[in-house]
């Protein structure tokens, strides 16, 4: 029971991480433009983070993605050391990309950490590991590893074009007043969909952690039992992911906000509706992806409908060499972890 209190822990842990980790994915362009001051944004951007439980709750009605986590490994390869070991890795490599100011995913860095580790003890265990990974589960959301940010892309580049047009004959003064004032919905909406996609990625973890020590003790539980069970665990994840949130994440702010292109104001609302809209589409799938792909396409894309130059494709590219790696090296950690662990209970 201790092992499993401090796993739950160690999650929530990890949740508070991914918050000032991914701060920067909803406060970014709001902070570039100079809408609030760095401090104000962390603040609106914690409510929507907190606020997203009510509509996964009630309006979407379920946890789905909470639920795609819970199950990428197949129930006969998780035990708590797969989880504890893929908590680590993951709040390592979280902890080395933020100091590092690159905006990797903590979606991807949690679910390479679960599956190297499961993998790590189905080896353990001289099984076949083609059967550890539910890949049902999994293909979707290494799918979407590229179509995130090329959906965000594509409807930011479509918005930024429409908006563009309907406002050609706008006094330009009124005009940027006016998408100050939207960039405070528009970076509500991207933080709802930041919690909502985020949040449910720990309870997940919980949820398969609890899952199956319930199951040793002789009860078996599907996630939406244990959700209306523990209804704790989704108010502390978004809680705690809200709480990360309000703790900023400076360097990873200076990154998105403009280092890959500089953002007006209405490249800032067309950017963080975009992303919101592929959050809130890929929450109503289930898909688990990262807001940190989301919203960097969704720069890009408003970059460039200015010109193709405008967007600093070396620092992009950066980054897609750092996405391309989380789930690897997370796994491999986590796998590294797993035999310390073994190791160490002899």
């Amino acid at each position: 029971m201790s092992f499993l209190v401090i796993i739950i822990i160690l999650a929530l842990v990890f949740d508070y991480i991914n918050g000032f980790h991914d701060a920067a994915n909803s406060i970014a362009t709001i902070v570039s433009t100079k809408v609030l001051t760095p401090f104000q944004a962390v603040l609106w951007a914690a409510v929507f983070n907190f606020a997203a439980f009510f509509i996964s709750r009630y309006i979407i009605g379920e946890f789905k993605i909470g639920n795609t986590i819970a199950s990428s490994v197949n129930p006969g390869f998780i035990n708590l050391d797969v989880i504890f070991s893929g908590l680590i890795a993951a709040i390592c490599w979280n902890l080395l990309t933020w100091w590092f100011g690159i905006p990797s995913s903590s979606s991807h860095t949690l679910l390479g950490g679960f599956m190297g580790a499961a993998l790590a003890h189905a080896g353990a265990l001289s099984r076949d590991g083609v059967n550890v990974i539910n890949y049902a589960k999994v293909i979707p959301t290494f799918l979407f590893i590229f179509m995130a940010p090329l959906i965000g892309m594509v409807v930011a580049f479509v918005i930024t074009l429409l908006i563009l047009n309907i406002c050609r004959r706008a006094n330009p003064y009124r005009a940027d007043n006016w998408f100050r004032r939207l960039q405070l919905v528009s970076s509500g909406l991207l933080s709802l969909g930041h919690g909502g996609n985020d949040a449910q990625k720990v309870m997940g973890i919980i949820g398969a952690a609890m899952i199956y020590y319930e199951k040793s003790k002789g009860h078996v539980m599907t996630f939406t039992h244990f959700v209306d069970a523990n209804m704790w665990v989704p108010l502390a994840s978004f809680s705690a992911i809200a709480l990360g949130t309000m703790s900023g994440g400076w360097k990873i702010v200076k990154t998105m906000g403009t280092r890959i292109t500089k953002v007006t104001p209405l490249e800032g609302v067309a950017a963080e509706t975009a992303g919101a809209v592929t959050l809130f589409l890929t929450e109503k799938l289930g898909i688990p992806v990262s807001t940190t792909h989301t919203i960097t396409g969704s720069i890009i894309g408003v970059g460039a409908v200015r010109r193709l130059s405008a967007v600093r494709w070396g620092v992009t590219i950066s980054l897609l060499w750092a996405w391309i790696l989380t789930i690897p090296v997370s796994a491999l950690l986590a796998a590294v972890v797993y035999f310390i662990l073994r190791l160490v209970h002899g």
